[in-house]
């Protein structure tokens, strides 16, 4: 299962990845880097199927109303503490 961007989000969603794509050779496959924290940032590779999953994408909803589409470090910026996102991401992983 895939997921759309409105056509009007396309260009900025480009940009970001030009912007990430030093980095991409480090990121696996199937795979996205996200930075998590809510003052020091931590860097976390994550499966792509995560996003898919209900509590992701509510994380996606904060990231998106507090950062829109221009995330400080260059990639996606997760705006939740990062013990919280460990127990997510493990409570997906077990799923």
């Amino acid at each position: 299962m895939g997921f759309r961007l409105p056509s009007s989000l396309i260009p900025q969603a480009k940009q970001l990845l030009k912007r990430s794509s030093g980095n991409a050779s480090a990121v696996p496959k199937g795979h996205v880097a996200v930075y998590v924290g809510e003052f020091q940032r931590k860097r976390f590779v994550i499966p792509i199927t995560y996003l898919n999953h209900l509590s992701f994408q509510q994380l996606l909803n904060r990231a998106e109303e507090e950062f829109g589409f221009d995330h400080p470090e260059g990639g996606l910026t997760i705006p939740c503490g990062e013990d919280a996102f460990i127990d997510l991401t493990s409570r997906l992983q077990s799923s």
